[in-house]
């Protein structure tokens, strides 16, 4: 049984791995990203895996898993930013 500590962070993690769906959603239908920094995207995905880490040396299912869907939905926005991106 999930205590009240499990339920606020996987509410917690829900609400930032949603989060970048519009911007998903965005890209995809205008193909534009160039206003997105791949700097600070790479360090919002080096976070997120670090928070995956974290999880699994804690054992925290709450981190593993709102944390491991952030990272495969940011690889694919990642994914999208450069594929989208215009050679200057």
């Amino acid at each position: 049984m999930l205590g009240w500590t499990d339920i606020l962070g996987l509410v917690a993690g829900i609400c930032t791995t949603v989060s970048v769906i519009p911007q998903i959603k965005k890209a995809w239908k205008t193909k534009k990203v160039d206003d997105i920094s791949p700097f600070m995207f790479g360090i919002l995905m080096l976070g997120v895996f670090l928070w995956v880490i974290y999880g699994i040396t804690q054992n925290d299912v709450p981190i593993i898993a709102t944390n491991g869907a952030s990272l495969a939905l940011n690889s694919f926005m990642f994914y999208l930013m450069v594929r989208f991106r215009k050679k200057k």
